[in-house]
């Protein structure tokens, strides 16, 4: 094997990639022979599996064995298009094959010629048809691949030009030099392999587990695969989460004395619930400290559990110590909520608030500004403009993350910086089990609103499989008719090419069910419902298009939202009563709760309706756990236990994980679970025994986390 190539060699010095077909790549987010090789398939065609013309189903996307019959016939319609026409057979019956504007394979095919052929099969008429399909020609003593992997492309690329460019690199280049993972790693991995039922006990070097990935021979070497590349993604992360935890030695934070919250009390139309009050008082105690040691805080608590009304308890605390606060949420639509709820509680109280986000008016930006830098300003609530430049505290004293997990940490430590030294509060309302959360969140001390509030009403809980469609469809009427709102919530975007073999569904040859796409199916009910007012709204769409969306929804000028995950955390609209989640069985249990928390929000009676054709037992399960249970630990808990793809910290629609510009490409903290924790510990290995990571088995390693940092924009001291 040759050893031309290294991970950091362009992507134009490949043969056959000129500047266009970079171009092309470069949207792929590949520009290096490293960042090809991790451009992993999107799925897999099982070829393998071949079936019997017999036993194929109408539109069965298949293998089948087939022998030429015919000599092929080339036929010219409308004097342009060139159909090929292929009879072919197997013992069980003959098939009718049609290639388009592919005359050359008149002289491909053999009369006699053995080939596999995969694509769909429809019967019309008691006749077999296939239209293109992939074909290859089958010599007997000579096996075919199992699996043919299916990549991500963009305009101007081909399945063959990426295979053949990643079979190149994979020709040419040392992976063994390349690996990020130390030999000491591999060897601790296999340790804790051998001691564990959920993981295995070997690791296949860099090597072997490209070959695996992009050419498995079978679901063996695909599992081996994926586990390491996993680990891997989670040992980098976890390498991340060691290095950035650096004891809290600094011991110059405001010191804030006891303050008499009577009045901030006597303004709830509520009294705390337990859980709110003992939150509360361990935030309390980290403010008012005698040693200045900074509060770094997680308040983690269920859907409706009242984690912001004790952030504004956070805030109240630190105003009348005569410090500042601010309040970061993720988009401007949820920053404007909180504003609408604090600016009116706090500001009974004395309390001066701003609201400042991208589209705050120039004018209105100025003014603020000069509010915040003089000290007038006490409370200001915002977007991502809150770290901006020009943004200058006179005194600020707290800051607080809403939805931490969708700000890098690079993100939430510029607002911290505006400050001398200060407390810093995070907010999270995904429920997540305690063992994860003391990985993901060791540097922070953790708060749990574990209970809700009297009277919170439940929302019924129901799931239904395709055939109940047009119960369903009265019922969204129904639900409208009575002056309601509807949530529809679809797992893409865009509709998909084809159903395949998905690479998150390891040993199983299950049909999944066809997915529903945002905007396709919103185009299907503004047909259905002619009368109603259907809009969509998913991540890929601008921000201001986004809150354009939200807000009218909000407002009562939109009957039906149809959306991604994009909702998941989002505005507060207590009029909407009904929320259906297409797919269900796509998405993770913790997930599906906070889309349920959507709704049930206001007086009106709440609805939840997860539909899914899943077949399999463990997708059942899963669902009627959701439907048997309101709490989200417990759901937390379950998700973990049955290792359904469940996705605690949800990233899909444009929120960042953990570290801003880590971006896994297989793992899932939640499913992982087992995998993670062996990460977790071989980090911390190798973290304390080389800190700076100065050692040469640590070189790949190193330059691997300071190009994350880079793109996260902090660095790697």
């Amino acid at each position: 094997m040759g050893s031309t190539i290294t991970f950091d060699t362009k992507i134009t010095a490949l043969p056959g990639i000129g500047v266009k077909r970079a171009e092309a790549f470069a949207k792929l987010g590949i520009f290096c022979a490293g960042d090809l090789l991790y451009h992993f398939p999107r799925a897999y065609q099982h070829r393998g599996k071949v079936k019997p013309l017999c036993e194929a189903e109408d539109g069965e996307v298949c293998a089948v064995m087939l022998t030429i019959a015919k000599e092929p016939v080339n036929v010219t319609v409308k004097g342009r298009m060139t159909l090929t026409k292929v009879v072919a057979f197997d013992e069980t019956r003959r098939c009718q094959i049609t290639f388009f504007n592919q005359s050359y394979l008149k002289d491909v095919f053999r009369i006699g010629a053995a080939y596999r052929f995969y694509g769909k099969v429809t019967l019309k008429n008691g006749q077999c048809e296939m239209v293109s399909p992939a074909f290859e020609p089958y010599i007997p003593g000579v096996p075919l691949p199992e699996f043919f992997p299916v990549y991500p492309l963009s305009e101007g690329l081909t399945q063959k030009t990426v295979k053949d460019a990643i079979r190149f690199v994979m020709d040419h280049c040392d992976l063994e030099k390349e690996d990020v993972l130390p030999d000491s790693v591999r060897r601790l991995y296999s340790q804790q392999g051998e001691d564990s039922d959920n993981m295995p006990g070997n690791m296949p070097g860099l090597h072997d587990a490209m070959r695996f990935i992009h050419d498995p021979a079978d679901y063996a070497q695909l599992n081996a695969a994926r586990n390491r590349f996993i680990f891997e993604e989670l040992f980098v992360f976890s390498m991340g989460l060691s290095l950035s935890r650096k004891p809290v030695q600094r011991r110059d934070a405001p010191v804030m004395h006891q303050v008499d919250a009577t009045v901030f009390y006597q303004a709830l139309p509520f009294a705390f619930t337990p859980a709110q009050q003992r939150c509360a008082q361990q935030i309390e105690k980290d403010l008012i400290n005698e040693e200045g040691t900074p509060m770094a805080r997680l308040l983690s608590g269920d859907v409706g559990s009242g984690k912001t009304v004790v952030a504004a308890l956070a805030a109240y605390l630190c105003v009348k110590n005569d410090y500042q606060c601010a309040l970061m949420a993720p988009t401007g639509i949820l920053a404007r909520q909180h504003y609408e709820d604090l600016s009116d509680l706090l500001g009974r109280l004395g309390v001066e608030t701003a609201l400042l986000t991208g589209s705050t008016k120039a004018a209105e930006k100025r003014s603020i500004y000069a509010g915040l830098a003089e000290g007038r300003i006490q409370l200001v609530i915002g977007t991502h403009a809150l770290i901006t430049e020009a943004v200058q505290f006179h005194r600020l004293g707290l800051v607080i993350t809403d939805e931490q997990h969708r700000f890098g940490v690079r993100q939430r430590a510029a607002l911290a910086e505006k400050g001398k030294e200060v407390h810093m509060l995070v907010m999270s309302a995904t429920p997540i089990p305690r063992t994860l959360s003391l990985i993901l969140y060791g540097d922070l001390q953790i708060s749990e609103i574990d209970e809700l509030p009297p009277g919170r009403q439940q929302v019924d809980t129901f799931v239904v499989n395709e055939s109940y469609r047009q119960r369903l469809n009265g019922f969204i009427e129904k639900c409208i008719a009575g002056g309601g709102q509807v949530y529809i919530v679809c797992p893409s975007v865009e509709p998909s090419e084809e159903e395949l073999v998905d690479l998150s569904y390891k040993d199983t040859d299950e049909a999944l069910p066809k997915l529903k796409s945002a905007v396709a199916y919103t185009e299907q009910l503004q047909r259905e419902f002619p009368d109603r007012r259907v809009d969509f709204v998913h991540g890929k769409l601008k921000e201001a298009q986004k809150e354009r969306v939200m807000t009218a929804f909000a407002a009562g000028d939109i009957d039906i939202l149809v959306s991604t995950t994009v909702i998941e955390v989002g505005v507060n609209v207590p009029n909407a009563s009904l929320m259906i989640v297409e797919n269900a069985e796509r998405f993770g249990l913790s997930q599906l709760h906070q889309l349920r928390g959507r709704v049930g929000r206001g007086k009106r009676k709440s609805y939840c309706v997860f539909v899914s054709d899943a077949k399999s037992d463990t997708a059942k399960k899963r669902l009627q756990a959701l439907k048997e249970n309101q709490n989200g630990y417990k759901i937390a808990e379950i998700d973990l236990t049955l290792r359904g793809p469940g996705d605690f910290l949800p990233t899909r629609e444009g929120g960042a994980k953990q570290h801003g510009a880590l971006h896994f490409k297989l793992a899932n903290l939640c499913d992982d679970l087992d995998l993670l924790k062996a990460a977790f510990r071989a980090a911390e290995s190798v973290a304390g025994e080389d800190p700076l990571l100065a050692a040469p088995e640590h070189a790949r390693l190193k330059a691997q986390l300071a190009n994350l940092w880079t793109q996260a924009g902090t660095t790697l001291n």
